[in-house]
């Protein structure tokens, strides 16, 4: 079964993403903010993270930061979902190590895709 985390601080995006996935049998983690997503990192080592930019404690960079230094993430596909669309925010998250970067609002259909796009 393959696994996701989602990690955003908006609880409708995380229910209906959660919803989604584990409708489409994923085994799902969910993270409210960067620091929780860390911490369920350091025992669990999902396929894929799904992660917002600006949340509270430690934000969307900084969480890919801390996933790209940790040899048992290195498989680990990260997509961000996020309202900052910019294209500097854009050009950040990609440099930071991020393999997709898409912007809210978003469809479900179109994220799912992403996602079994990363994994196949």
């Amino acid at each position: 079964m393959k696994k996701i985390l989602i990690v955003d601080d908006e609880p409708n995006i995380v229910m209906s993403l959660e919803y989604t996935f584990k409708k489409n049998n994923y085994e799902v983690f969910i993270a409210r903010d960067g620091q929780e997503a860390l911490d369920i990192l350091k025992t669990n080592y999902p396929d894929v993270i799904i992660l917002d930019v600006m949340m509270p404690m430690v934000d969307g960079y900084a969480t890919l930061e801390q996933i790209r230094k940790d040899p048992n993430l290195q498989h680990t596909k990260v997509m961000f979902l996020s309202a900052k669309n910019k294209e500097s925010d854009i050009e950040k998250g990609m440099s930071l190590g991020a393999d997709v970067y898409m912007t809210k609002p978003f469809s479900i259909k179109k994220v799912v895709e992403q996602v079994e796009e990363l994994l196949s």
